[in-house]
């Protein structure tokens, strides 16, 4: 800690530990939101909370985690699924790679462990998509271990608290930052110390305009003392996000709707979506792309087909790419389905509703169900 002190001349906190921990846990009793992943604190369902609140908002996550739980109320229940079962209930979460690596450390728990989820830290980091802040908060709260977390919200607090004037993500900070993390733990509540922090940063030390004057820590906060809660953390660069133009081509016969799986190198891998293709290297003219449109449908389908354009446009993002999506409809559709690597079928309005599509996929589908029923 005396380094921590020598480094951070003004994190007070370090100094009055004692009264930190006690006036957060108390703002903690009183405060805290009452959650569905808070009634039971087995490791299962603290893990599925914790993967799912990964880069999502808490409100957005509440039903898809009691739908998660309804459905694969235990380890043996997630690992026995089919992981195309296990996306359609994260369907809208975003990250899939985050329900295929659950998915795949439940096989793990069971094979591993006996289907019990692991007590010990460093079995637990071995599970697939556990790094070491979900590790810490899983045995922490379900277990009260002594252990660390770092996430967005505790970044924030913690650059505040120690008057951090330089990116709190560069790996000197995040040393020193786990460090202070590690620091601050009390030796009994730590789960609950733990959660504390991260509601203190998800209600009151919110990014910006911080409630400072209702904040139970402002007592030992450098940055509210000195008027730099605006200033800290240090905004980080912006994501320089690239514009792409795609087009989906719906492809229907007999009232059947042709779909396919996205393979394992691509985006929505495991998920099923319409024909999709980019359209940044096919000629601007309309009349051009739907020849493009067509020849690529014969190519990977073996269906021939005249290719319309709708007067339809989905922009989204995903990742560091913002995509405008243009919909296209073929018509007359002639020939058998080629089957090739490419794992592509036709299915009905009801079926469509039972696959895991992507974000856009849905959309489009239940413009389809309402257009076809």
């Amino acid at each position: 800690m005396t380094e921590l002190l020598n480094q951070f001349p003004d994190a007070t906190c370090l100094e009055s530990r004692s009264g930190f921990q006690r006036k957060l846990l108390k703002w903690f009793d009183r405060n805290q939101r009452d959650l569905p992943w808070r009634r039971n604190r087995n490791r299962y369902r603290v893990w599925v909370s914790e993967i799912m609140l990964q880069q999502t908002q808490v409100t957005t996550v509440i039903d898809y985690y009691r739908r998660f739980i309804q459905r694969f109320p235990n380890v043996k229940t997630l690992a026995q699924a089919d992981v195309e079962d296990v996306l359609k209930q994260w369907e809208g979460l975003g990250y899939y790679r985050r329900a295929r690596q659950m998915h795949a450390a439940a096989r793990v728990i069971m094979e591993t462990h006996k289907g019990r989820f692991p007590r010990d830290y460093q079995a637990v980091l071995q599970l697939p998509g556990i790094g070491r802040y979900t590790a810490g908060a899983i045995l922490s709260i379900a277990d009260d271990l002594p252990l660390p977390i770092l996430e967005g919200n505790t970044i924030r607090l913690f650059s505040r608290l120690l008057l951090l004037h330089s990116d709190p993500r560069s790996s000197r900070n995040q040393k020193w930052l786990w460090e202070f993390a590690e620091t601050l733990l009390p030796s009994q509540r730590t789960g609950d110390f733990n959660q504390a922090l991260m509601e203190l940063g998800a209600l009151i030390c919110t990014p910006n305009a911080p409630d400072c004057l209702h904040c139970p820590v402002q007592f030992c906060c450098p940055a509210f003392a000195q008027g730099k809660q605006g200033e800290i953390p240090v905004r980080v660069r912006k994501i320089n996000y690239l514009e792409t133009n795609e087009a989906v081509v719906l492809v229907s016969r007999k009232r059947r709707f042709l779909v396919r799986k996205c393979l394992p190198d691509e985006r929505w891998a495991g998920l099923w979506d319409f024909p999709r293709y980019s359209l940044d290297d096919t000629p601007s003219g309309e009349r051009q792309r739907c020849g493009a449109l067509q020849k690529q449908l014969q190519q990977d389908y073996g269906l021939q087909t005249t290719v319309a354009a709708m007067d339809q446009e989905i922009r989204h993002a995903v990742t560091r790419f913002r995509i405008t999506l243009s919909c296209y409809q073929a018509l007359d559709v002639r020939g058998r389905l080629k089957k090739d690597r490419r794992e592509s079928c036709w299915v009905s309005p009801d079926e469509i509703r039972e696959l895991p599509l992507s974000a856009t996929g849905r959309k489009i589908a239940e413009r389809l169900i309402r257009q076809d029923g």
